[in-house]
């Protein structure tokens, strides 16, 4: 058999990129101008969600670019165990200017999952330079996303990406998260409801013995998994309290909501605590090159400074100088021009669009997030909040009709637990106007009508 017979029954057989799926070979990105990427065939694609909530500053950003190039044109790369550079440093002083209360050192990496790893192992070896070497349990929440890598997998909440990787991963333990669309009984408060669902950590931390927890590991407001799900007022204050009381380090996961996204810069602002370590990512270099990194606060870092004196842990890349330049040069143009004001005025305005076109469509069950983060929850009855079978694949369905319009929104499955319930993400750039807003909305709502109209679902 001919190396070109071998592979004529294959579906990407055109390819020799192992792409996310074997179904199918996505069209080649040839350009990005603001909000929008063109491919092979000149086709535009406005980009409602920023491909997974990273392309803050759209596409084609000037400042960026020219700081990209000029550091180039100084140094490239130098690994972080000989050199430090002028762009990881103002970086990090730039980073912690503008963190909460309590940060005081940066620990770059070049993503969000590498973020989380880097906060586990930070938080196992704090207890160690502390003497508690007992501490090694790590709760998070159900419906969580915290990363792909197995660290980072192992305490993610979501039962589906979990599944097939269950012997590989560490043991964690999962409390409810806040999702009071479903979860919030009719007899009690939000703030209520709040308090019932944080004290879920401090019943898993005396089940596992208060000794033996190192670290509560949570997302602000939830991303990919359940679709901008946001806290109830007072939540984190009760889990902040619960984490101190116990000595139990609060990892906040801003990996996605961070940065801006939810209409302040960091989206724990929002609630009036701080963590003790905080991961961020995407919206930090907006996607003009690979970054991440860690938040650390003083009394993580003074543990280790003052014990062993090195974090054990490293990236051959982590402080990339190109990296770091991009992600200062991001960082500026979201302060200097003021993208948060439009942010908030511009979520405000997707939100009113999406309640207006879509509040009272059979299918949409609940509208929800914040700033230019916000999810559409789709059911198959409203009253009872019955979701569609997973079976049907309605968020994959929507996804592939959006982007047959111009469309690029983040539709994902398993919303309720992993199996059951859709939602559609949406976390545009922050540059949009009112109008790429209504196109948004427009766009969105006819891909709606395309998939229940092509399912045969009466509306």
């Amino acid at each position: 058999m001919t190396k070109a017979s071998s592979t004529a029954t294959v579906p990407n057989a055109g390819t020799h990129v192992l792409h996310r799926t074997s179904t199918a070979i996505p069209p080649r990105a040839i350009k990005g101008e603001g909000i929008y990427i063109f491919d092979q065939n000149g086709k535009s694609y406005l980009d409602a969600c920023g491909g997974a909530a990273v392309s803050c500053l759209g596409h084609s950003d000037p400042d960026v670019r020219a700081a990209m190039h000029a550091q180039i044109d100084q140094v490239a790369y130098a690994h972080s165990g000989f050199f430090s550079s002028d762009a990881m440093e103002e970086l990090a002083d730039e980073l912690v200017a503008t963190a909460p209360d309590g940060i005081d050192k940066v620990y770059f990496v070049s993503g969000g999952s590498e973020a989380i790893e880097a906060a586990l192992k930070m938080a196992r070896q704090y207890f160690l330079e502390i003497g508690e070497p007992d501490r090694k349990y790590v709760i998070a929440r159900r419906q969580s996303y915290h990363g792909n890598t197995l660290g980072a997998l192992s305490v993610g909440g979501n039962m589906w990406r979990r599944k097939q990787f269950e012997p590989l991963l560490i043991t964690a333990s999962h409390i409810s998260p806040v999702y009071p669309y479903r979860d919030q009984r009719s007899d009690e408060t939000a703030e209520e409801y709040g308090l019932r669902v944080a004290n879920e950590l401090e019943a898993a931390i005396l089940e596992l013995g208060a000794g033996n927890v190192a670290a509560f590991v949570a997302e602000p407001v939830v991303g990919a998994t359940a679709g901008a799900l946001a806290p109830v007022p007072g939540y984190f204050k009760r889990i902040r309290e619960i984490c101190d009381q116990y000595g139990v380090l609060l990892i906040l996961d801003e990996v996605m909501c961070g940065m801006g996204r939810t209409g302040t810069l960091h989206a724990i602002e929002q609630e009036g605590i701080s963590g003790d370590l905080q991961t961020i990512a995407k919206g930090l270099g907006a996607g003009y090159q690979p970054i991440g990194a860690v938040l650390v606060s003083k009394k993580v870092n003074d543990a280790i400074a003052n014990g062993s004196g090195f974090f054990q842990h490293g990236h051959t890349y982590q402080g990339h100088a190109t990296a770091c330049a991009a992600a200062l040069a991001t960082q500026r143009a979201i302060r200097d021009r003021n993208l948060l004001a439009n942010v908030v005025k511009q979520g405000e305005n997707l939100v009113d669009g999406l309640q207006a076109r879509l509040g009272q469509h059979p299918f949409v069950g609940d509208i929800r997030g914040r700033g230019l983060f916000r999810g559409v929850e789709l059911v198959a009855n409203r009253e009872t909040k019955e979701p569609f079978d997973p079976a049907l694949k309605i968020n994959a369905k929507i996804k592939k009709a959006a982007f047959a319009r111009g469309l690029m929104a983040y539709p994902m499955g398993g919303t309720i637990d992993g199996v059951r319930g859709d939602h559609v993400l949406f976390a545009p750039a922050f540059i949009v106007t009112d109008d790429d807003i209504a196109k948004i909305v427009d766009l969105f709502a006819n891909a709606l009508d395309d998939v229940f109209e092509a399912e045969g679902i009466a509306q």
